[in-house]
């Protein structure tokens, strides 16, 4: 830290008790100044010969026959005060960062000039000042901010106006330059420690980070803190990235981390005009700069604190740029009163709103790039895997709408979805915590996901689960028998194989999906056949199946009748179509079984229409 001593003479001032300061000296003191709740006993002279402002107080004094001298609102109080008297005496005093402002001030108000004396209080504190707190880098921000107690003076006297652009400039120092001391406590992270080949470990830790400034200026109060990031930016040679730590740090520093205690009486409008200044400080090109993490963040306390719509909206602008790298903790944004859901699944909506807008945008920049591009685009599929997930904690909240559901689920393009099992787990959810839902309800959530695009692992589930609604459950069980046939027919049929090699992908499955189907009519129509014979024993009828030679294997379903009455098998093609909507209620009668084709069985010609046959 930069000092500098003035004067010479031994200190001479004595306290009397708590509110009196007096000088030791041959002769009696003639004059009492009253600056705060102190009393100075002092002598005129020292004084008059130093300030012009005493020489006016004290005329005005003797005019009205008064001994006393009260000074209202003076700056830096009496250690100021205490200060410039020493100085008028000649006596030792010491200046340095923390008491250099207030000096200054107080020497203004005394106006403690060279017209008064030559090398008066005033040039020397300039001196100072300019030739080496202006010069330090911790001096400066250690001056800016007690300069913050002493405005309007310490503003008038552009002592905070030089320290912000002293600050401002070194930030912008190539960091191999920089010679000054500076704080720096943060961690290496992984990919720091990893050092080359002709770097050794010490050098690394050794050299100066970008970013080395950050730490010391979040000591600033918000308002100077605006100020040195709004100078910093205004140079135009910081990095993007840099700010944005700087930014990161910050709130870190100075956010609470509960949410009791952002939303308290007592700091709610400090973390309001916090989260407004950082917003509004952010780097101007939305792509860099800030995580998506901090950005949510951000938007959370800014949600809680109730800030304006204007800086929310560009939080929500920004973080949809980069909604791909978050995580679907960082979208449990509280909801505050009157939502009353537990989170705010409206500000989520808006996000993926405008991320999917981006993403319609570039394409339309680059037209006919289709599927097969968006999948080798990570980023959306990023999304639609972190909405999946958003959708499966939000399925806990009792109070969360089916609307709401819908519109999340709708939001993302169908193309972020090539795998539905994280779509169809939270919609398992959300059926477990709302057993209330009407059978059209039910319908209408089970609609969002395709279950042609289910895993195995999912289908197996899914066939099983009683929270489904029948029709669902017996797509899916249809679907992969189709597959399981498919796969069957292409590793036992070296002939087909070779067929196969010469079609199209879509001809090859239209053909094997005609043909599975074909198969799959068949062996309902014999199951029928053998059911008019007498097989009405189930469990003479699930036993024979076991032996039987052909290997045909039976599917458990909860209503032959309704799986019968829900597809149509097309003949070609192999298309498949709904001809009736879902029955209401499922069959009481104990369930049938539907059979499904051989492995090694391929099936010909087209099976007749089958007949409803009531079970027993």
């Amino acid at each position: 830290m930069k000092f500098m001593k003035l004067g010479s003479k031994p200190d001479a001032f004595q306290v009397d008790g708590k509110c009196i300061r007096h000088v030791t000296s041959d002769l009696a003191t003639d004059i009492i100044i009253k600056v705060g709740d102190l009393k100075f006993y002092l002598h005129k002279f020292p004084l008059l010969s130093k300030s012009n402002h005493m020489q006016k107080l004290v005329q005005k004094a003797s005019e009205d026959n008064c001994d006393e001298i009260n000074m209202v609102d003076f700056p830096g109080g009496p250690n100021a005060f205490e200060i410039c008297a020493k100085f008028c005496y000649g006596m030792a005093v010491t200046l340095n960062a923390y008491n250099v402002v207030a000096a200054r001030c107080a020497a203004e108000y005394l106006e403690m000039t060279e017209d008064v004396d030559r090398g008066n209080l005033i040039f020397k504190i300039e001196v100072f000042l300019i030739s080496s707190i202006f010069h330090s880098w911790k001096d400066s921000i250690i001056v800016l901010r007690t300069a913050k107690s002493l405005l309007p003076w310490s503003e008038n006297l552009k002592i905070v106006g030089r320290c912000i652009d002293s600050i401002a400039s070194k930030t912008s120092v190539d960091p191999a330059n920089i010679t000054w001391s500076y704080t720096y406590n943060r961690k290496l992270s992984v990919q720091d420690k990893i050092v080359g080949d002709s770097m050794k470990l010490q050098e690394k830790i050794e050299s100066v980070p970008k970013d080395w400034w950050v730490e010391d200026i979040c000591e600033l109060e918000i308002d100077l803190y605006k100020r040195v990031m709004t100078a910093v930016k205004s140079k135009g040679r910081m990095d993007g990235a840099v700010i944005g730590e700087a930014l990161k740090t910050y709130a870190v520093r100075w956010l609470p981390d509960s949410v009791d205690a952002l939303v308290s009486g007592v700091h709610s409008w400090r973390n309001k005009l916090l989260v407004e200044t950082i917003a509004c400080l952010l780097p101007s090109d939305n792509g860099v700069g800030c995580s998506c993490s901090f950005l949510l963040k951000l938007l959370k306390v800014a949600v809680l604190a109730g800030i304006d719509d204007s800086s929310k909206e560009d939080l929500v602008k920004r973080i949809s740029l980069k909604l791909h790298e978050a995580s679907v903790k960082d979208l449990l944004i509280p909801a505050r009163s009157p939502q009353t859901t537990l989170y705010d699944v409206g500000m989520v909506q808006s996000i993926v709103n405008q991320y999917m807008t981006h993403e319609q945008r570039s394409q339309d920049v680059e037209p006919g790039k289709s599927a097969g591009f968006v999948l080798g685009h990570g980023s959306l599929l990023s999304v639609g895997k972190l909405i999946d997930g958003y959708l499966g904690e939000i399925a806990h909240d009792p109070n969360l709408s089916l609307t709401s559901f819908i519109d999340l689920s709708c939001s993302v393009s169908e193309l972020a979805r090539p795998v539905h099992d994280g779509l169809y787990k939270a919609i398992d959810i959300y059926l477990k915590e709302h057993p209330s839902l009407t059978k059209a309800e039910r319908k209408k959530i089970c609609g969002l996901m395709d279950v042609k695009k289910l895993t195995m692992e999912a289908s197996m589930h899914a066939a099983q689960n009683d929270r489904l609604p029948l029709r669902v459950v017996v797509q899916v069980l249809f679907f992969e028998q189709v597959k399981a046939a498919t796969r069957a027919q292409s590793r036992n049929s070296d002939a087909r194989t070779t067929c196969v090699s010469k079609m199209s992908p879509d001809e090859e499955w239209d053909k094997t999906m005609g043909e599975d189907c074909r198969s799959l009519k068949k062996k309902m129509s014999e199951v029928e056949t053998n059911e008019d014979g007498g097989q009405k024993n189930s469990k003479m009828g699930k036993k024979k199946s076991r032996n039987s030679k052909s290997g045909v294997q039976l599917l458990p379903s909860r209503s032959r009748r309704i799986f019968d009455k829900l597809w149509v098998v097309g003949v070609g093609k192999g298309h498949v179509e709904n001809r009736s909507s879902e029955t209401s209620g499922s069959s009481q009668s104990p369930s049938s079984a539907v059979v499904v084709r051989d492995n090694t069985t391929k099936s010909s010609g087209v099976p007749s229409r089958h007949r409803r046959h009531s079970v027993s």
